[in-house]
């Protein structure tokens, strides 16, 4: 009985919006059907921490800046900018046509003008300890206090950091960045979760937790596209379906209007080896591959401090290299992904992050022979007298390491598969308490800076993602070179340098550069990818 209230009032929920935008008697309502495999924990930015909040925060709410396709730094509420010659000031100058969304909280229900002082607000948010939100990294070590964060007037802010950090500009297109209003966040409390405020394309209709979430058009939305007033569509309608296969049969039969994972279970259904759409499916909807700033490694821990590390043979360069030459990654995609995902023989910095330069950063084909060759001048000809090392990895890649341990097996290094979960390995990698692991590593934000972090000695665990122990100083001096380079050509150099580096001490065996796929009904269109796979809907349209 419950369950038929409640989907007699999701559809009451919909006609409600169908009223509301059918303006014109033959107007049909515009919704996006889509679905979410996990529950969202929070519509608020300041904990935007996985992809499914920074899906759903990107449609309700706008920071200073935001994103393009090819992950330029575009103008949002920010209009224009200007950097001191330090790099330690960024003064924005606002729009002054942005508002919040109508809520009862405002004077007469109606949203206000968003001012400078509210980016002051929304930025003191995400470093507060009392808010305690999982973005503070974005500006703790950037700025010291509140008193960093400034409004001119109200339509001047700037930021006053103090060191300087030329992706920086990048770094506020995150979610986290997005403005709230003081008055609404303090109103809600801790329930500002569930009562989202922004100034977005859509604003915030419904949510019953693990079952539906609801976000009709923002009618007073400022941004357009030649010359059309933004969104297109009149509300957004998301499941929250966790079986992937369930929810693709619902994309099959036209329920949804968007389906972005290709799981195991069904993914030859859906792909040829060689990564293109089945007979089966020719047609039916349209689906796109693009690159996504995601690369899958294996690591090593080369801290010869630790006892693990110092007692294993992975301390010898020449047998981490070996390991390298020895594996078949566009074998491993073909067969075990459906060639979805590049292989990775450059660096660590992946295909589509701008100033990737395969021509720059040689990194390790597919070379058994060479691998063999390496194996024997470290003391281990065809494996002999090398003890058994442990690959540990969670259950989801577990199919990947084994197609690893295999190919080591070929060459007669003797692995075994650790397969724990998800959490605990973080955890041991958090530690350094294992010594050969699967990782990956995605992007924050569009630049390489963002990878290179993971070898800077002074982010060695716990403290930071340095996993693999690497800590060389040359590489620390050109590290910390590199945030007093504006020149984006001269950085792009640099990183090219640090990540040949890496790759020749061999602490990662990078795998493949992940692309993420995207499958959408025939009738939508204007859905764009980018690099950092976030979705934006405000220019998406359904016929």
């Amino acid at each position: 009985m419950h369950r038929i209230i409640t989907h007699i009032f999701y559809g009451l929920l919909l006609l409600g919006i169908t009223a509301c935008t059918q303006h014109n008697s033959d107007k049909e309502k515009k919704v996006f059907n889509m679905n979410l495999d996990q529950n969202l924990t929070s519509l608020d930015p300041a904990f935007a921490r996985n992809q499914n909040a920074l899906w759903m925060v990107n449609q309700i709410f706008n920071g200073l800046v935001q994103i393009d396709s090819n992950l330029n730094t575009l103008p949002c509420i920010a209009k224009s900018w200007k950097i001191s010659d330090d790099g330690l000031n960024y003064t924005f100058n606002l729009r002054n046509d942005v508002y919040f969304h109508d809520d009862p909280t405002f004077p007469g229900g109606k949203g206000r003008k968003v001012i400078a002082s509210d980016f002051v607000y929304s930025f003191f948010r995400l470093i507060d300890p009392k808010v305690a939100s999982s973005g503070s990294w974005i500006f703790s070590d950037k700025v010291k206090d509140i008193h960093n964060f400034v409004a001119l007037n109200d339509t001047t802010f700037q930021i006053r950091l103090i060191k300087p950090f030329p992706p920086f500009l990048s770094l506020l297109t995150a979610q986290y960045c997005s403005v709230v209003p003081k008055e609404v966040v303090s109103h809600y409390g801790k329930d500002f979760r569930s009562h989202p405020i922004g100034t977005g394309p859509f604003k915030f209709r419904y949510w019953k937790e693990d079952e539906i979430l609801v976000m009709v058009k923002n009618e007073n939305y400022w941004e357009k596209e030649n010359g059309q007033a933004l969104p297109y569509l009149d509300a957004v309608k998301v499941t929250f379906i966790s079986d992937k296969q369930s929810a693709f049969m619902n994309f099959i039969k036209k329920e949804l209007d968007f389906f972005d994972k290709v799981d195991g279970s069904y993914r030859d259904d859906i792909l040829t080896k060689s990564g293109h759409m089945t007979s089966k499916y020719k047609g039916k909807f349209k689906l796109r591959k693009g690159a996504y700033l995601c690369t899958e490694y294996a690591g090593f821990l080369v801290d010869t401090s630790k006892s693990i590390a110092k007692n294993s043979p992975l301390k010898y360069k020449k047998v981490r290299q070996a390991i390298n030459y020895a594996i078949d990654k566009p074998k491993l995609i073909k067969y075990l992904r459906n060639s979805i995902g590049i292989p990775a023989t450059s660096g660590f910095i992946p295909q589509g992050m701008p100033g990737f330069d395969s021509t720059a950063v040689k990194g390790y084909h597919y070379d058994p022979e060479k691998a063999a060759k390496l194996l024997a001048e470290a003391g281990f000809p065809d494996g002999k007298g090398m003890p058994q090392i442990t690959l540990s990895t969670s259950t989801t890649y577990k199919d990947l390491m084994e197609f690893i341990q295999g190919e080591l097996n070929t060459i007669g290094i003797k692995v075994k598969v650790d397969v724990s979960p998800n959490a605990s390995l973080r955890d041991m990698m958090s530690k350094n308490a294992v010594n050969f692991f699967r990782g990956s590593w995605i992007a924050d934000y569009g630049d390489a800076e963002n990878y290179l972090a993971m070898f800077y000695s002074k982010n060695k665990v716990p403290d930071g993602p340095n996993y693999t122990g690497y800590f060389n100083k040359e590489f620390d001096r050109l590290f910390e070179s590199s945030y007093f380079e504006n020149d984006p050509k001269k950085r792009f150099l640099l990183n090219q340098k640090m990540d040949r580096m890496v790759m020749e001490y061999a602490n990662i065996v990078p795998i493949l550069y992940d692309q993420s796929i995207v499958m959408t009904q025939n009738n939508i269109s204007g859905y764009p990818l980018n690099p950092l796979n976030l979705m934006i809907l405000k220019s998406v349209k359904k016929k």
